[in-house]
This record gives structure tokens, sequence and C-alpha cells, in this order.
């Protein structure tokens, strides 16, 4: 028997041999999970990155449904699952805001701050803000130069094209 004392040789293969690798978002393709596997997890140590991922990779992560209590300010602060020090806390610090160690941080928090949200964000307040241009350099055009338009132009079209690529 396998749970002999000592016997640790096994003498046959595995029985359920996986022939593909589990995919999380296979079954559940909602906005929810979508947000999950596109959440970047800043602000921690490479061993808690590492549990996070993996958290993430076979479905066992779960987003909160109202803000934790931080270990160091005491106040309902921390936003994020599995999180122990808010934000703030843990920039000022230097520490992973997971574990709570002084270990090297993977992605600083500042450099990160929800890319997913802010680089929506900045690309919607670009196009209203260079639409806003274009509509001002139309209605006075005779009044302003023709170099001025064509830079304009020429920022609105790459500010699209890379819209359309990313």
């Amino acid at each position: 028997m396998s749970s002999q004392r000592g016997n640790v040789a096994r003498r046959r293969p595995q029985r359920h041999q996986n022939a593909h690798g589990f995919r999380n978002d296979k079954y559940d393709t909602s906005a929810r999970q979508k947000k999950i596997n596109a959440k970047l997890h800043d602000g921690v140590c490479q061993h808690c990155k590492g549990i996070l991922e993996w958290r993430v990779k076979f479905s066992k992560y779960k987003l909160l449904s109202k803000p934790k209590k931080c270990v160091k300010c005491l106040q309902k602060a921390v936003k994020d699952p599995y999180y122990i020090i808010c934000r703030p806390c843990a920039c000022k610090l230097g520490i992973c805001a997971k574990c709570g160690k002084e270990e090297e941080i993977v992605i600083p928090i500042d450099k990160g701050q929800d890319r997913t949200e802010s680089k929506t964000t900045e690309n919607v307040q670009e196009r209203s803000g260079l639409e806003d241009e274009l509509d001002f350099e139309a209605n006075f055009s005779s009044t302003d130069n023709d170099e001025d338009s064509d830079v304009l132009e020429e920022r609105f079209k790459s500010i699209n094209f890379e819209r359309t690529e990313g």
C-alpha cells in the first residue's frame, strides 16, 4: 500500500495525466473575470506577486466587496484583495503591501497606479482635448497660421492611430 511507512517508491504512472493546462476564462467570460485577469499587482514583493498570480491563474482570486482596514494607519483604505497595508502607507514605508516585509518591491506603486483604469482615462482626456482644439481650429482657421492646424491634425491622427493599435 502507498500509505505504508517507508514505502516511497511508486511503480505506476499518474492515473489522470493532464493533456491541457487550466484556463480560467474558458467558461467564465464575465467582465469581472476579465478585470481580474487584467489586474496589475503592484507594491508587492516577488514572493507575494507569485502567490497573487497563482490565485488569478487558477480562479482562486476573489475581489473585495468593501475596503479593509490598514494595519499601519488603521483606516479603511485597503482596496486590493489579500493586501494588508494601504497604498500610501506601503509607498511611504517602502514595504510589501501584502506581507508587510521590507522586501524588494517588484513593481512600485507610484508607477503602477491602476494602469488599466488610468490608460483609459488618459486616452479619453487626450481625445477630448484634441477634438476641442481641432474644433477651435476649424472655427477660427482664418486668423491662425496654417502650420498650427497641420501640427494639430498630425497629433490627432497619431492619437487615433495609437488608439486603434492599442
